[in-house]
């Protein structure tokens, strides 16, 4: 009897050892899970990294400006044309900040509402993105972008009914509206010129 009992402790206990052997398995087992997802967090985190990095804009590319310095005649005083932030203004800014812009005004006092505002027409060469909205009443100094390849400017204040994307303003002046209104006819040529550049 007492045999079996001890036989029967010793089975138990065996038993025993067996399965606490499995638990420490299955332990670590759950250890090297737990490595493998730290392991899956650290992946993610260095992907995420990398991703915000190639978002952020590189240190050495030329930044699109905010402001562009405008010259109405190739002597005329510069004039600061603050952008709106937005795709149109971006584009002008990108592409004149690659190659300053010499524009002419093939019209200037033979259409519509020539009293109050100008039109330059920028080279069918440059792709620019407009989201047009419905322009009613404007202010001197205000800048817009109408399509085909157009940049607007209000030299006076307007009522107006035209379909035109924003770009940008002007800090209105008597000496703005002076320069706008006396920009030179060029000799030869029989139009005038705006300069448009980065200002820098």
């Amino acid at each position: 009897m007492r045999r079996n009992i001890l036989a029967m402790f010793g089975i138990v206990l065996t038993v025993g050892m067996l399965l606490a052997g499995c638990g420490n398995s299955s332990g670590s087992g759950g250890l090297a899970g737990t490595e493998d997802s730290l392991a899956d967090e650290k992946q993610e985190s260095a992907l995420q990294t990398e991703s915000d990095a190639a978002n952020e804009p590189d240190a050495d590319a030329p930044q699109a400006s905010t402001e562009l310095a405008v010259r109405f005649g190739d002597e005329g005083e510069a004039f600061t044309l603050h952008l709106y932030d937005n795709d149109t203004a971006a584009a002008i800014a990108k592409y004149v900040g690659s190659s300053d812009w010499r524009l002419p005004i093939y019209h200037y006092d033979d259409y519509d509402n020539w009293e109050v505002m100008q039109y330059y027409d920028i080279p069918n060469r440059y792709e620019i993105p407009s989201a047009p909205e419905n322009v009613t009443e404007e202010s001197a100094g205000m800048v817009y972008y109408s399509e085909p390849n157009r940049i607007i400017l209000f030299y006076q204040d307007a009522e107006v009914s035209a379909e035109y994307t924003p770009v940008g303003y002007f800090d209105y002046s008597e000496e703005f509206l002076e320069a706008v209104q006396n920009n030179p006819v060029l000799e030869g040529w029989g139009n005038k010129i705006v300069n448009i550049s980065d200002g820098e």
